[in-house]
């Protein structure tokens, strides 16, 4: 059965804001086996790894383009000093993670081994340092450790550690949920430590730092309100100070309460459109923080970041609650896909998003099996896969005529389909998700301004919304090829689709004619 045909109009000469490749961004944690089992191995592991990374995981990210990887935490950052995770493995001191299982940290993984991940994959470090147990010394410290050049105390420690260049770590973050496990502090407490702390995170050489204050758990805009304030005001002429570069906020789709959140797999159609009305609440709140950014900063010099966000469901049967170990269905890749198109529209202000997390914990993009060593590659994964082409590409502006396609769900009103587009030079990519579980929606795509050349499409999808991967069927969920028909619009060429219940496809475009 089929929903009634949706119209798309879409003017690919008429550009908006850039949609920075680091709304790709990830989240590594030490939390269960994100970091332990995920991305390290050992030296020692029959799993092929460089220096104790595991190889296919690197290969599996470089394939997505991950541009950037957020460490060490999280909650975690908060009680983390770096200096217990440099020099020989075998002394680093030991210490709990009070945070995620109470278990024992033994610091193998630290500062350079972050780094030469970083370095394999391609991707840029995003520092998260501590300010909820740590001192404005000890993240100064840092930062000169990782990248000054010539002579300096903590240069001079990093050579003794065995690396003489210094690195390139342009992300810092100040703190984490600096209103929670980060300190419980009060939002203008924590605006003057921001304040400080910044200050004293110094450029060394020709690294420049981007300074992201800790900001909002989900729609607390009185929070973003004083951060803003701490570093501007309304009509200043001159701006926002440039102490902290951007503010961040956090953001988890959980359709039940924090004590039974639901399950990965075992969910009713019903526990499915509950689940996509949370999802797409995150336009909202976007929308909700670059408006109260707005008033004290027009010209959007700072930067809105998204650090933590994806599903958090309850975790496996059998695993330690602390570790946050779940399954990862087709629902949890249409969330994903949705939250993409509403990042794209907001990219004037929102400059980075980080997903929660990259292995092995909560909506991640691979799961490792510990017995088998296996890696299976999750529904989330291949929605991250096929938006490549957004990353650095243009916006475009999408206009949805599909009165009939939305659902009330539990007082709420939930649009079924979802759009975004990008231009790059001679080619376009558009996203399109189908949220209803059980009706085919053709859409036509009409567009404008250019000649379209060429087009193909591909295809997310499952038999049913429960279906995921695993080590004995790892393509229970993938992606393939899709049939596309150009169509004659009155204003330009025309592209009609079909999209099954609950899919996800991006269509691809060559173009002809001088970009924009």
């Amino acid at each position: 059965m089929s929903a009634a045909a949706a119209r798309v109009v879409i003017d690919l000469d008429i550009p908006g804001p850039t949609i920075s490749r680091h709304l790709y961004g990830h989240f590594a944690e030490h939390l269960g086996r994100c970091i332990y089992g995920g991305f390290w191995v050992g030296e020692d592991s029959p799993v092929p790894n460089q220096g104790g990374i595991r190889l296919d995981v690197v290969e599996a990210l470089r394939d997505i383009a991950i541009p950037n990887l957020r460490w060490p935490g999280g909650c975690f950052a908060d009680e983390y000093h770096w200096r217990d995770g440099i020099g020989p493995r075998e002394e680093r001191p030991r210490m709990v993670n009070t945070n995620w299982g109470d278990v024992v940290e033994d610091n193998s993984f630290g500062t350079h081994e972050f780094l030469a991940l970083c370095e394999l994959l391609g991707a840029d470090p995003y520092v998260n340092g501590n300010v909820g147990s740590g001192t404005v010394r000890e993240m100064s410290e840092w930062v000169e450790y990782l990248t000054r050049g010539g002579e300096s105390p903590m240069a001079a420690l990093r050579r003794a550690n065995g690396r003489d260049e210094p690195w390139r770590v342009p992300f810092w973050g100040i703190g984490n949920e600096a209103w929670g496990c980060g300190g419980n502090m009060r939002a203008e407490a924590y605006a003057d430590l921001a304040r400080q702390y910044a200050t004293y995170l110094r450029d060394h050489g020709d690294n420049t730092l981007y300074r992201i204050a800790a900001g909002a758990a989900d729609d607390d805009y009185r929070w973003t309100e004083t951060l803003m304030k701490s570093i501007s005001c309304i009509g200043c002429g001159d701006g926002p100070k440039d102490i902290y570069q951007a503010i961040s906020f956090h953001y988890y789709t959980i359709p039940g309460p924090w004590e039974d959140k639901g399950d990965a797999t075992r969910f009713s159609t019903d526990d499915y459109y509950a689940t996509m009305v949370k999802a797409r609440r995150v336009e909202e709140l976007i929308r909700g923080h670059a408006a109260v950014m707005d008033v004290y900063d027009p010209a959007k010099k700072i930067g809105l970041v998204l650090d933590e966000w994806g599903t958090w469901w309850n975790v496996e049967a059998g695993t330690n609650p602390g570790f946050l170990y779940q399954q990862n269905t087709l629902r949890d890749a249409l969330v994903a896909s949705v939250h993409f198109d509403a990042f794209h529209a907001h990219a004037d202000r929102l400059v980075m998003a980080n997903i929660a997390q990259t292995v092995n914990v909560l909506q991640a993009m691979i799961l490792t099996d510990p017995e088998s060593g296996a890696l299976v590659l999750t529904p989330s994964y291949h929605v991250f896969r096929m938006n490549v082409g957004h990353h650095d590409a243009t916006a475009l502006r999408v206009h949805v005529d599909a009165p009939e396609l939305h659902r009330e769900v539990d007082g709420r009103r939930l649009e079924l389909l979802s759009v975004s587009a990008s231009t790059r030079g001679d080619s376009a990519l558009f996203s399109l998700t189908n949220l209803d579980a059980d009706r085919s929606v053709p859409v036509v795509l009409d567009l404008r301004g250019r000649t379209v050349v060429g087009q193909s499409a591909r295809i997310l999808n499952a038999d049913s919304l429960q279906a995921h991967n695993t080590a004995a069927d790892p393509d229970a969920v993938t992606v393939r090829d899709h049939d596309v028909e150009v169509v004659d619009q009155p204003y330009g060429a025309g592209i009609r689709v079909e999209l099954p219940p609950h899919s996800y496809v991006t269509v691809s475009v060559t173009l002809a004619g001088s970009a924009p």
